[in-house]
């Protein structure tokens, strides 16, 4: 089997060895398990609230277990070390639990929810949020929150240091999920820091080039050589004595007189060019008007011709 598959497999066996646990010691306070692999076999730590439901009258229960891991996943020789958890409010598992038991019983959810929180901070938690999803009042699904402290949400330290646990309280209206995050006492954040008081800091020693700030400010200064004799006269520069603002309105006024001068001129030109057309028109129909002429005195000849014409038949 390929890496990839075989981790796959790992994590399905584990995530059912662990809802069979949930399942089997619910009523003893299961707050979660470790799997490590040895030579001798499989070592399995159970955390409980009551390691003595877990191992049961004379052994009887774990044995169970014991035959049950054995059969039901294959595991070979399992070994099953039942702890105590030292509080049961810093385990986010068993918070869920009892949370949802809370619910199933009638409790009212917000003030199951605040209980629950103020309980987990009392305990000394850095941080904690507890999350209800699904038909809580109605039956329109929504979700509710309950905020307390600090809390991380992204990254790594929400893997490593964050406790995650799940709860599900099944009700008339349908199931309720509960998620409950918390940050135990003493966990260590990236963005932790420290000020220490009293602390002793060595002097820094400074490098020492054999002149100091005090020496260099009591010696004299050195002569500095006069430039300006060595140099070239520099040559005069004409300052106008006239006011520039007389200047500038003088030459403004010059460039407005030929702007328009030029505009005068243009338009003389235009109107020299259209009289020039208004006399080549007046040309044009009078050798129109003596054509016409012509041509009315030819038809009145010809009519005139034609009618001696008649007269002499």
């Amino acid at each position: 089997m390929a890496d990839e598959h075989q981790f796959i497999e790992n994590g399905l066996q584990r995530a059912q060895i662990d809802e069979f646990f949930g399942d089997e010691l619910g009523r003893a306070g299961y707050g979660g398990m470790d799997i490590a692999k040895t030579p001798m076999g499989t070592q399995i730590v159970l955390k409980a609230e009551k390691p003595g439901m877990v191992i049961g009258k004379g052994g009887k229960n774990i044995r169970k277990i014991t035959t049950e891991l054995t059969e039901r996943f294959g595991m070979e020789d399992p070994q099953i070390d039942v702890q105590e958890v030292d509080e049961p409010d810093l385990n986010a598992r068993i918070v869920a639990d009892r949370l949802a038991n809370a619910l199933e019983r009638g409790w009212y959810f917000r003030k199951a929810g605040h209980t629950t929180i103020d309980r987990i901070m009392d305990a000394g938690a850095l941080g904690a949020e507890i999350v209800l999803s699904g038909k809580v009042t109605g039956a329109r699904s929504r979700v509710e929150k309950f905020n307390r402290g600090y809390i991380k949400h992204n990254g790594e330290p929400a893997q490593t240091v964050v406790d995650e646990g799940q709860g599900v309280a099944v009700m008339k209206l349908g199931t309720i999920g509960v998620t409950v995050k918390i940050i135990p006492p003493g966990a260590v954040l990236p963005d932790d820091f420290e000020i220490h008081d009293d602390v002793d800091v060595d002097d820094v020693e400074q490098a020492d080039d054999g002149e100091s700030v005090e020496s260099l400010l009591a010696e004299e200064p050195e002569d500095v050589p006069d430039v300006t004799e060595d140099e070239p006269e520099a040559e005069e520069v004409e300052v106008p004595d006239e006011d520039p603002a007389e200047v500038i309105d003088e030459e403004i006024v010059e460039e407005v007189i030929d702007e328009e001068t030029a505009d005068a001129d243009d338009s003389d030109d235009d109107a020299d060019e259209a009289d020039a057309d208004e006399a080549a028109a007046d040309d044009d129909e009078e050798d129109l008007d003596e054509d016409v002429a012509e041509e009315a005195a030819d038809l009145v000849a010809e009519m005139e011709d034609e009618d001696d014409n008649e007269e002499d038949q």
